[in-house]
């Protein structure tokens, strides 16, 4: 990518993090002040969604990987190889999350 490209992004990707941040930062300070339980505003993070996006990220790696052994080892394109197996992966670990998600519950 072009430089003129990627500085206008970085630009906004910036700005918008420091609004964020700061906007976040005065609604905390005003729930303290107004006597919220400072134990809501604790991030207890969400394990499946965790589970959920690391097994999604696991499958399109294995199926990118397993998409240049496709291009690699047939005459099949490699634009549709890597495309077809990282669809193929990241769908099945969603099944596989959805099916671990119903046994935890």
């Amino acid at each position: 990518m072009n430089a003129e490209v990627i500085v206008p992004i970085t630009v906004f990707a910036m700005i918008f993090g420091i609004v964020y941040i700061t906007l976040r930062h005065k609604e905390r300070l005003t729930m303290i002040k107004s006597g919220v339980n400072a134990s809501s505003l604790e991030n207890k993070g969400n394990i499946l969604g965790s589970l959920k996006w690391g097994m999604v990220f696991v499958g399109i790696g294995l199926g990118i990987i397993i998409g240049k052994i496709i291009a690699f080892s047939t005459t099949m394109e490699e634009e549709a190889a890597f495309f077809s197996m990282i669809c193929l992966f990241g769908g099945l670990a969603l099944m596989i999350y959805y099916i671990i998600a119903n046994r935890l519950k």
